[in-house]
């Protein structure tokens, strides 16, 4: 007799099998309730809406040699004390707002990660008037279209591609921080412009 049968009689005495259930298959990484929301709701979705493409290139940044998982928690406080990225209004940042920003407990409190998202904002501000928008720069690096790759497993997505490359180069070009290759490709996938989710994922 199983463990089932054991606090469930009823089901002995009505002669059914036990009821079996199937566990959600999902990348391995999405484990707690905050990342399996994120990679069920976000991760691999296509974002084409430009604020929405600078907060997570300007999140992305942020999280370099943090984990995904601690940038999340500190999301809504990066909305607020970065008027929810909107990039207008953080290139006029100044020294006493730069200040402010070190002395909120609420996000990572590096200066350079804080500087480079000001710089950033002025940066993507370029873009979108050479462009007529930062959506028509960023998807040109995959065509325009999101990349659908066919991984067998999640633990063996690659840190970095050609197309990262690219968008890295072109990006530092522009004067665009925080932007490595790994940091490019973390967005690519963040905004859909590549999808990643493994072959027995329940979201591919």
């Amino acid at each position: 007799m199983n463990a089932r049968e054991r606090h469930d009689p009823g089901s002995l005495y009505l002669g059914m099998p036990p009821k079996k259930t199937h566990a959600a298959i999902r990348c391995h990484w999405a484990t707690s309730p905050l990342m399996i929301e994120y990679h069920d709701k976000e991760w691999g979705v296509p974002v084409h809406d430009d604020r929405g493409l600078f907060e997570f290139l300007i999140l992305e940044g942020a999280q370099a040699g943090l984990s995904w998982e601690t940038i999340l928690n500190k999301r809504e406080n990066y909305r607020r004390a970065f008027d929810h990225f909107d990039a207008a209004k953080i290139a006029r940042y100044d020294a006493e707002k730069s200040r402010e920003l070190m002395a909120n407990a609420g996000i990572v409190r590096n200066r350079l990660k804080i500087a480079s998202t000001i710089s950033n904002a002025k940066a993507f501000l370029d873009v979108q008037k050479e462009f007529g928008s930062f959506d028509s720069y960023i998807w040109q690096f995959v065509g325009g279209r999101p990349k659908v790759n066919r991984w067998r497993s999640s633990q063996r997505l690659p840190a970095r591609t050609p197309e990262s490359d690219a968008m890295s180069k072109d990006l530092k070009s522009r004067g665009f921080r925080f932007v490595g290759s790994t940091i490019c490709y973390a967005f690519m996938q963040a905004v859909g412009m590549v999808n990643d989710h493994a072959a027995d994922c329940i979201h591919r």
